[in-house]
């Protein structure tokens, strides 16, 4: 009982001690709390302060900006009523110049008015005078004014046209002065610089044999091989007395030379008959097409042209085998490819575009088909198929005038054909027609009046006239000289140039009896 009465005494007075203690705690945590929540007061207040200085600060920058801003736009405004004041200054000048000119004008209108008065005056005055002068002209003359005018025009026509004419033959004088040393050197120049080889071809080739005995193996047993052959390569063989020799007649040259081919393959193998020789001809058609097309790789080559379309060289190969006017055309188109670039670099010109139209430009007389159109037009429409410039397609189509020239290199191709085809030993000409042309070119002569005789001469490079002194005056004489030429270069067509000269001659004669 004791024990537990003092452990129940221990337990209360424990429990005192910790409520002393705990109000002890209690009072020290208070004043802890008020000395934190003064500090935090103190705090507070100065960033308060701290807080209200900033926003004094930004404020008084604001209100700063601000006045510097509206400052700037007074500034402005200032500026532009200026500008505003200055223009209206300036249009008030301008109104009050304006309306000094409109007095001015005003001033000159009128005096203008004035001064019209008095001209038509004058004028009435001039016209009346005039009228009064021609009806005394006609008085004394004898004639009307319409009658005056006919008279003094026909007057006028003949002394301009004797003035023209002496002015175009002083103007020819000089420039063929001018012109034709130049001209001269350059085609001279052209021409020594290419150097040329003749091939002649006509419709006949001859094939050589070693023996008669082999002309009777060709021919066969009644006749059949050579007619195998002629209708394996649609070519005439000929075989007569000549000896040694086999004539094959074709118009064509490819197929002249297929057969030429053919019959020396055949005499060389001695195996002759018609299953042969079907053979033969077939294979020679294709070795041919590839030569030609090798051939024309190597004048493209030769010549330094590239570029050309595939159908375009395979023509050009073609060209070995086609003449005109007895002239091998590949032969002819390598001149005047040569010329044409010889020319162009004398002339400052492009001379590989130049040497492109000269190789091209008789590309016409290759193809079979369109024969009713013009070699130079079918070339010409050739050539624009194939992409080709249209440059070079306007020289081919214009050099024989069939389409007009637009590019200096047209006249080029143009002069270089003719120098190619015109010079002694490059053609041949039919005697008929080369007859037929002279006779033309008397007959032209002779269609003037006062003309005694015409005569071609010079293989009809020169055409001689002969006028009647009495008819003809020697300014009558130059008129008719340059006529002529002009008919003759209009009318007809002939490789080269033609020289006219007109002769008049007065004779005086008498006899002594």
């Amino acid at each position: 009982m004791d024990i537990v009465s003092i452990i129940i005494g221990v337990v209360i007075g424990g429990a005192a001690a910790g409520g002393i203690v705990a109000m002890m705690m209690k009072k020290a945590a208070e004043g802890k709390g008020n000395k934190i929540i003064e500090d935090a007061k103190a705090k507070a207040e100065v960033f308060r302060k701290e807080k209200l200085l900033q926003a004094k600060e930004k404020f008084l920058q604001l209100k700063e900006e601000h006045e510097k801003v509206i400052n700037d736009r007074e500034r402005k405004v200032a500026e532009l009523e200026n500008r505003v004041k200055q223009k209206n200054q300036s249009i008030s000048q301008q109104i009050e110049n304006a309306k000094r000119k409109e007095q001015e004008v005003d001033k000159i209108k009128t005096t203008l008015a004035t001064q019209l008065e008095i001209v038509e005056s004058k004028e009435n005055e001039l016209e009346s005078a005039h009228r009064k002068q021609v009806e005394q002209l006609e008085a004394i003359s004898g004639l009307s004014q319409e009658d005056a005018k006919a008279e003094l025009v026909d007057a006028l026509k003949d002394e301009a046209k004797t003035n023209a004419l002496a002015l175009i033959k002083d103007v020819v004088e000089e420039a063929k002065i001018n012109a034709n040393k130049e001209a001269r050197k350059i085609v001279v120049q052209t021409i020594q610089r290419v150097a040329t080889e003749q091939a002649v071809e006509n419709s006949v080739s001859i094939f050589r044999i070693e023996s008669d005995e082999i002309k009777g193996r060709i021919i066969g047993r009644e006749g059949r091989n050579i007619r195998a052959l002629e209708a394996a390569t649609g070519v005439e063989i000929i075989v007569d007395d000549t000896p040694e020799a086999i004539i094959l007649s074709c118009f064509d040259p490819i197929r002249r030379e297929i057969a030429r081919l053919c019959l020396h393959q055949l005499v060389s193998d001695g195996r002759i008959h018609p299953a042969r020789i079907e053979e033969v001809a077939k294979k020679t058609k294709r070795q041919l097409e590839e030569e030609i097309l090798e051939v024309g790789k190597r004048t493209t080559i030769d010549l330094g042209i590239h570029g050309l379309h595939p159908e375009l060289i395979r023509m050009v190969g073609r060209m070995k085998y086609r003449s005109s006017y007895g002239q091998n055309l590949l032969q002819h188109s390598r001149e005047v490819a040569n010329l044409c670039a010889t020319m162009a670099s004398e002339l400052g010109l492009n001379a590989k575009l130049a040497k492109r139209a000269g190789l091209l430009h008789d590309i016409g007389k290759v193809p079979d088909d369109e024969p009713e159109l013009p070699h130079a037009i079918l070339g010409m429409k050739i050539a624009e198929r194939y992409k080709e410039k249209p440059d070079i397609c306007n020289a081919i189509g214009a050099h024989h005038d069939e389409i007009e020239m637009t590019t200096l290199i047209s006249p080029i191709v143009q002069v270089c054909d003719a120098i190619s085809g015109a010079r002694p030993g490059a053609r041949r000409e039919v005697m008929e027609q080369y007859i037929n042309r002279i006779k033309d070119l008397e007959k032209i002569g002779m269609t003037y009046p006062g003309v005694e005789q015409a005569y071609a001469i010079q293989a009809g490079r020169e055409l001689r006239v002969i006028v009647e002194s009495g008819k003809i005056s020697d300014a009558e004489a130059d008129t008719m000289s340059f006529n002529l030429a002009e008919k003759i270069q209009t009318e007809m067509t002939y490789p080269g140039q033609v020289k006219v000269t007109v002769i008049r001659e007065k004779r005086a004669v008498n006899y002594a009896k």
